[in-house]
């Protein structure tokens, strides 16, 4: 299920034709069929395909120019379940709630009942901590990584330096140069008062000093529509920190670094007839996988030991399909309209992983929901770890699928487990039976008390130390299935930590046939965090010579920021 929200300037339309193109763009990630050439007017020119370009995909729109109610939504989840698919894929998310209150873990709970397991973009609100969106356990949340690719922009200035920049930028320049100047030159206020000239605020800038050049304005604000606006040519505008995706202009631009934009500005200022060209984005090779700056980061806010995201998928300067209704960038001044686009989001790195999980479906349909969210999560690249942040910001790490078809071992829930960690949460009898739905009434005593810190057989495992001045103590329950041929013996090889204790029991598991199930516990201990980093990174690995099942295991600590 993607969604398909009109851009601005277009009026609903009460079919399903796509007005904004996301929708278009999220859905041909999942399975678009190969095509050859594919580029944004010649940027990032290859071979375009979905990650499972067999899939029949139905799409359903949720989403309008008043945003994605909650009974669009709902409904969406109800019309795909009832259409009998086997996974939804929404790019749609919103700040996290009690699951009775969102839309997105009610439907997402229902289609779970049936086997369908629901892959949600973790939101673009980072790095801001607990900022991570579709929390609920039963849903896949996926992060957004970083390709190889990177897109870069060069601005050449008349005396021959050159300056590296950052936007998608489709324009190929008309002249070899272009006359330049600044947004403080082109003026027509005499106070700050009226606005920033130097950042080309609206109305501070002279038509006639702005026609026909490229303005550099200094500020993190785009401003390609106000130079548009004044029959400008281009505008460079600066940043502090060159961020890792790519924003697209209405007309030739570009963001370069703060200290790049003082060396513009030095050489407007110090020469008679600046001059300059924005050049067409081209392409580079840049090290990858790393977690998007834009993605949202835990810890997450609802259930606290449970780890969110879940996995990361890449999400920066996606080119995948795109709707000819809208121009590329949703503006009415702009007049580009293309079979493709380059956009950022978690929205783009969710559909990866449902291709992903679709892929592991097709040769092991009959699985569940948990067992292919597992099989994804623990053969999952873990990235570099980063200060404060960690696996709340990845999850587990960087989809593998093909690795994930044959991952030796599944952590595997069921609905009734869901119920037990509800009671263990605090929902009571009438809350978890709207939450399921239907005529049946469930009572808390009549399931199994959930097990462990978590009260989940999830395949990381979280800790949230509340009071600082606590000592470290939880204790997670697991039980694997083996999902390998014959006979397996798996050993616990456990990565942690100075002043973080880890202990598996058993520390070997022994199958002797398929299907077969083992439990085991692990217990973590330490001093206080008191004065320490906020968050404590571990990993556990069951290793049979052929497969590495990995969990990370995290401790992290109650802040009030």
């Amino acid at each position: 299920m993607v969604d398909d929200m009109p851009g601005p300037g277009y009026e609903d339309n009460a079919s399903p034709v796509d007005t904004d193109g996301h929708g278009t763009h999220t859905a041909s990630i999942v399975g678009g069929v190969p095509v050859r050439g594919a580029s944004l007017y010649g940027i990032a020119k290859g071979t375009a395909r979905g990650g499972a370009p067999s899939s029949r995909i139905a799409t359903y729109k949720a989403c309008w120019t008043g945003g994605c109610g909650d009974m669009n939504i709902l409904a969406a989840f109800d019309e795909a379940i009832a259409d009998g698919v086997d996974l939804i894929s929404i790019s749609i998310g919103g700040p996290s709630r009690n699951f009775l209150q969102d839309s997105i873990a009610l439907g997402s709970f229902h289609a779970m009942k049936r086997g369908i397991l629901v892959s949600a973009s973790a939101g673009n609100d980072g790095p801001y901590a607990s900022s991570v969106q579709n929390v609920a356990p039963w849903i896949m949340t996926v992060a957004a990584t970083g390709l190889d690719r990177r897109l870069k922009t060069l601005v050449k200035l008349g005396n021959g330096k050159k300056i590296s920049g950052n936007s998608i930028n489709t324009f190929t320049p008309k002249k070899q140069m272009y006359p330049l100047t600044s947004g403080a030159r082109a003026s027509n206020v005499t106070s700050d008062l009226y606005g920033n000239a130097s950042a080309c605020d609206t109305g501070t800038l002279n038509p006639q000093k702005v026609k026909g050049r490229i303005v550099l304005c200094k500020g993190q604000s785009n401003q390609d529509p106000t130079i548009k606006d004044l029959n400008g040519a281009g505008t460079i505008m600066t940043e502090d920190e060159m961020l890792d995706y790519g924003y697209t202009p209405i007309i030739p631009a570009t963001y370069v670094l703060v200290n790049d934009g003082l060396k513009i500005e030095r050489y407007i200022n110090t020469t008679k007839n600046p001059t300059a060209v924005i050049q067409r984005t081209r392409t580079v090779h840049m090290d990858a996988p790393f977690i998007a700056s834009f993605s949202s980061r835990g810890p997450q806010l609802i259930t606290p030991n449970i780890l969110k995201p879940d996995l990361a998928a890449p999400g920066i300067n996606i080119l995948a399909a795109y709707s000819k209704l809208p121009s590329l960038t949703g503006s009415l001044e702009d007049m580009r309209h293309y079979s493709f686009n380059i956009l950022s989001g978690t929205s783009m790195s969710c559909p990866h992983a449902t291709a992903s999980a679709a892929y592991v479906k097709s040769f092991h349909p009959d699985w569940s929901p948990a067992a292919i969210k597992s099989a994804l999560m623990t053969t999952a690249t873990p990235l570099k770890i980063k200060p404060l942040e960690g696996e709340l910001a990845f999850g587990a790490g960087q989809i593998q699928p093909i690795k994930a078809v044959h991952p030796g071992l599944v952590y595997d829930i069921s609905m009734n487990d869901y119920i037990s960690f509800l009671c263990k949460e605090g929902y009571n009898s009438t809350s978890i039976g709207k939450l399921i739905g239907g005529k049946k009434k469930y009572n808390c005593s009549d399931f199994k008390p959930a097990p462990g810190t978590d009260g989940l057989n999830y395949p990381s495992m979280s800790y949230l130390v509340r009071n600082p001045n606590s000592s470290i103590s939880a204790v997670f329950l697991r039980s694997v299935k083996h999902v390998g041929y014959g006979k397996s013996v798996y050993k616990a090889k456990v990565t942690s930590p100075k002043g973080l204790s880890i202990r598996v029991t058993p520390s070997t598991l022994t199958f002797t046939k398929k299907h077969q199930k083992r439990s085991f516990t692990v217990v973590v201990k330490g001093g206080t965090m008191k004065g320490k980093t906020e968050s404590l990174s571990a990993l556990l690995e069951w290793d049979d010579g052929r497969h590495t099942v990995r969990s990370p295991i995290v401790v992290y600590r109650h802040t009030t920021s």
